[in-house]
């Protein structure tokens, strides 16, 4: 065994790339880490615990915003190749401008959805009222 395997560093990097593989898998993985943390070593699940709660990935909504956030940062990051940081530049902007157009997209989808379930609704209440208005009557 080499003086280099075992270097301070080389333990950070892999326990950030076990951090970094288990934010991917969600909070499940965080979860199942734990429980066989806690059937190894008790100590290591208790550990696993505590990291949870400090690092607020246990209440969290998804655990999986944090690495976003991480990979965001890193993308924003120069490479020191200025050509490659302006394509970069510009393919984040391109995909922010499809991301944008998609959620308006499905904003305009939901509305369209929800204005024909409504119109339904409504054509229901006046078949069952027996009369062809369907205005809103007060009750």
């Amino acid at each position: 065994m080499s003086y280099y395997a075992d270097t301070p560093a080389t333990r950070m990097s892999w326990l950030a790339r076990s951090e970094a593989w288990l934010d991917d898998k969600g909070k499940g993985a965080w979860i199942a880490a734990m429980v066989l943390g806690f059937i190894a070593f008790w100590p290591v699940g208790l550990a696993i615990l505590a990291y949870m709660i400090w690092s607020k990935r246990m209440f969290s909504k998804s655990s999986c915003a944090l690495s976003r956030t991480r990979h965001t940062a890193a993308a924003f990051r120069s490479s020191g190749n200025s050509a490659f940081d302006a394509y970069k530049a510009d393919t984040l902007r391109r995909l922010e401008k499809e991301q944008d157009a998609f959620q308006s997209f499905l904003e305009r989808l939901r509305a369209a959805k929800d204005k024909a379930e409504f119109d339904q609704f409504m054509e229901d209440r006046a078949r069952k009222n027996g009369n062809g208005d369907t205005t809103v009557q007060d009750a």
